[in-house]
C-alpha cells in the first residue's frame, strides 16, 4: 500500500520538478514592432490624474504600442525607466520624453536582463536598487538624440544601464548579487 501511493506521487514530483525548472531559452532574434506590438506601462505623476486617458493617447501616438498608465497614488512617481531591448529608438525615445514631462524626471534606469524585450515602463517602482544604474540629465539628453539608430539607441541604454558591482545597504557596500550576467 505505501508503495502503491508513494512510488507514483514520487514520479510525479520528480516530473513537475523537472518540467518547472526547465532551462528558457532567450529570444535571440527581435520581433518587429508589427508582429508584436510594445507594451508601454507605469506610473505618472499625480497632478496629471484628470488627463490620464489624453496622455495615454500621447504615449500611444508612435503606434504600435499598447499603453497602460495609472496616477502615483502620492504625487511624484519614481523616477525610473525601464526599456525593452527590442523596442525601437522613435518608440523609446518618445517615451523618454514623455517620462521627463508627466513623472518628473529620469535619474534611474534598469538593466535590460530584468525586462521583456517589447516593454517600456515609466514611473515603475518594480524594480530594486541593484537592478537600476543612476544616470545623468546629460545621459538622458544623450538618449534622446534623434539621429540615433536603433542599434545605437539600444546600445547606449545597455551601455548606461550596466549595474554597479557593489550596492550600499545599511551603511555597508556589499557585492551586488542582483548583477546581470
Amino acid at each position: 500500500m505505501f508503495k502503491n501511493r508513494v512510488f507514483p506521487g514520487f514520479i510525479l514530483s520528480l516530473f513537475f520538478l523537472f518540467w518547472v525548472h526547465a532551462p528558457a531559452f532567450a529570444e535571440t532574434e527581435c520581433k518587429s514592432v508589427e508582429e508584436k506590438s510594445v507594451k508601454v506601462e507605469g506610473w505618472i505623476s499625480k497632478k496629471f490624474k484628470k488627463n490620464r486617458k489624453a496622455i495615454s493617447k500621447e504615449f500611444a501616438e508612435m503606434g504600435h504600442t499598447r499603453v497602460v498608465l495609472k496616477a502615483f497614488p502620492m504625487g511624484e512617481t519614481a523616477k525610473v525607466v525601464a526599456i525593452g531591448r527590442c523596442v525601437p529608438a522613435h518608440i523609446g525615445q518618445h517615451a523618454l520624453k514623455l517620462a521627463l514631462q508627466y513623472t518628473g524626471g529620469v535619474n534611474q534606469v534598469v538593466n535590460q536582463a530584468f525586462i521583456h524585450t517589447h516593454w517600456v515602463g515609466i514611473g515603475t517602482t518594480m524594480f530594486d536598487e541593484p537592478s537600476q544604474q543612476n544616470v545623468t540629465e546629460a545621459q538622458v539628453q544623450a538618449l534622446l538624440n534623434p539621429d540615433l539608430s536603433t542599434q545605437e539607441f539600444q546600445a547606449l541604454y545597455r551601455k548606461l544601464s550596466i549595474q554597479d558591482d557593489t550596492v550600499p545597504y545599511f551603511g555597508q557596500t556589499p557585492k551586488n548579487v542582483k548583477k546581470a550576467q
